[in-house]
């Protein structure tokens, strides 16, 4: 069954930085891209960031380059979301998705003083 699990949501000051965790389980990780994706308040659904299988490919969407990184670890399955210099525009629910178009749950993400 595959499964994604976000986790590292939490309330942040604005400049602040917080890194989302994602584990992945039930298919073959290291030969698919995975994507984070974000719901803020009132929109649809947007992407952030896509990595390639082996962290050869990177791409990220508007408002979030140079201040967000995707990474992964395919031993542990993992991919990650460093975001830095928060602002409270990038409050919402970030979303870990699988090149298959499995989603997770989200994990809530709150910028404010």
């Amino acid at each position: 069954q595959v499964q994604l699990v976000e986790s590292g949501g939490g309330l942040v000051q604005p400049g602040g930085s917080l890194t989302l965790s994602c584990e992945a389980s039930g298919f073959a990780f290291s030969h698919v891209e995975m994507m984070w994706y974000r719901q803020r308040p009132g929109k649809e659904r947007e992407f952030v960031a896509q990595i390639g299988e082996n962290s050869d490919y990177f791409h990220y969407g508007d408002g979030v380059k140079g201040r967000f990184t995707i990474s992964r670890d395919n031993a542990r399955r993992m991919t990650y979301l460093s975001m830095q210099n928060l602002e409270p525009v990038d409050t919402g629910v970030y979303y870990c998705k699988n090149e298959g178009g499995a989603w997770g749950q989200g994990t809530q993400v709150t910028v404010s003083s």
